[in-house]
């Protein structure tokens, strides 16, 4: 050893050590955290992707929902209104047919897309039975200057020759009859199968591109801690410069709280990374809100559902409809809870099926059940009726190996009830009159 040589690294040997090391880290955490970016990226779009294929389907099932009610409306009234509503929506606004161009990306989704497409071919082949209802409406109704499609369907001899109220009557069976609604179960078995291969195809695609993004999350996370502490390593040993923002920031890291971009300029740049990271974190938590207002086991909304859609509810145009299953409390003890928890998704099921989308199912309670068919200005009480009709006669099947069960139904406009609290304790009231008579029925309040 020479003369004079001190022992130990000096500090300028630290020092240069450190910024070495620090330059190095921050070409990684800048490699990552483009690559974060990138794959953040990649997420977004596929996600994005999903929606609209989502939406595409659900947009065809909607237009077909718009026509079915048109076309009942149209039947049951015999306003010429909803006949123009009709073909406004099949001629004009095109949904069906521009849900299924979104449909078209690439071979990926054309498993997703047969089925749509099959679900439009039930669609079309249900208008045939729509336009025979409609005709017979217009012939009973004597209307002229009616959409020029509807000149080609010819009446049989036996319904030509029927009365005009006869007619009214068989144009109503044409669309509330058990065959009509196979045509619509038809349909939305064909649009969930597309959306179940939309969702395959999706959570494929999501499912990698997350498990990347998680791995390099962590190793941005990493590559800020060491730096951090390289950072306070190189201010201890030259001078106290950005102490006090690593500090906060490492605070702010165990608050899950936004870092403040204060400081060097790398330590900017690594806390406007994260802050972007975190802030789509807190945006995708919002997605959580779903399960907080539907019921895990039926999927209808559940009590806090109910709670915020009644406050934003237009008491002028929307019908309540209360319902409970008769003898529910035997169904569990007679077959098990399994089996009662099954007739409950299988009654929401059918809800789904006869109502619109548009309208909400809520589950309040047990086995109580709450519909709020919206935009229902005027009475719709043999609509109605056509429809608890058809769920009753679908909860007295027993093919799917569940007893037949029964419900007792009160119904109320909102525009007869003052309030939100009136509507639904003057529906109560309704439905417990229809289980004094019997059970198995259902009432219609009145002033």
């Amino acid at each position: 050893m020479k003369k004079g040589a001190e022992k130990g690294i000096s500090l300028r040997s630290i020092n240069i050590g450190l910024i070495i090391v620090m330059l190095i880290m921050s070409c990684i955490v800048g490699f990552v955290t483009f690559r974060l970016t990138v794959t953040f990226s990649r997420l977004t779009g596929a996600s994005e992707e999903h929606m609209e294929l989502d939406r595409a389907a659900r947009e065809l099932m909607e237009a077909s929902d718009y026509l079915t009610e048109s076309v009942q409306r149209f039947t049951v009234k015999g306003d010429r209104r909803f006949l123009d509503q009709y073909f406004e929506e099949a001629q004009s606004a095109n949904r069906r047919e521009k849900a299924l161009s979104k449909m078209d990306v690439d071979q990926r989704t054309e498993g997703a897309r047969k089925k749509l497409q099959e679900a439009m071919n039930a669609s079309i082949a249900l208008m045939d039975r729509e336009y025979y209802s409609m005709r017979l409406v217009i012939e009973a109704k004597g209307y002229t200057g009616y959409p020029e499609v509807l000149e080609g369907v010819t009446l049989s001899e036996e319904d030509a020759a029927l009365s005009a109220e006869d007619k009214m009557r068989r144009a109503t069976e044409l669309v509330l009859d058990e065959a009509y609604y196979e045509l619509k179960d038809r349909i939305r078995q064909e649009m969930q199968e597309s959306l179940e291969e939309v969702d395959k195809l999706m959570d494929s695609t999501e499912g990698s591109t997350l498990s990347a993004l998680r791995r390099e999350v962590n190793v941005v996370r990493i590559m800020m801690l060491i730096e951090i502490l390289l950072i306070i390593l190189m201010v201890l040993a030259i001078t106290r410069l950005g102490i006090r923002p690593v500090i906060k920031a490492v605070d702010r890291i165990r608050e899950e709280s936004p870092i403040p971009e204060k400081g060097s300029k790398e330590f900017r740049y690594m806390a406007r990374a994260y802050n972007r990271m975190f802030t789509r974190y807190l945006s995708s938590l919002s997605q959580l809100n779903y399960k907080a207002s539907h019921d895990e086991l039926t999927g209808a909304y559940n009590r806090a559902g109910y709670d915020l859609l009644m406050e934003g509810i237009d008491l002028e145009s929307t019908y309540m409809l209360l319902l409970d299953v008769d003898n529910f409390k035997n169904i569990n003890d007679s077959y098990g809870h399994e089996t009662g928890d099954r007739i409950l998704i299988k009654l929401v099921r059918i809800l789904k099926s006869v109502f619109r989308g548009e309208d909400h199912i809520c589950r309040i309670g047990g086995d109580e059940f709450v519909i709020l068919m919206v935009h229902s200005e005027g009475l719709q009480q043999s609509l109605i009726e056509g429809k608890i009709r058809q769920i009753s006669s679908e909860l007295e099947k027993t093919e799917d190996g569940l007893p037949p069960v029964s419900i007792s139904i009160g119904i109320m406009h909102g525009k007869d009830a003052g309030d939100t609290a009136a509507l639904f304790e003057k529906t109560d009231a309704a439905m417990y009159a229809s289980k004094k008579k019997g059970k198995h029925t259902y009432t219609f309040h009145t002033k």
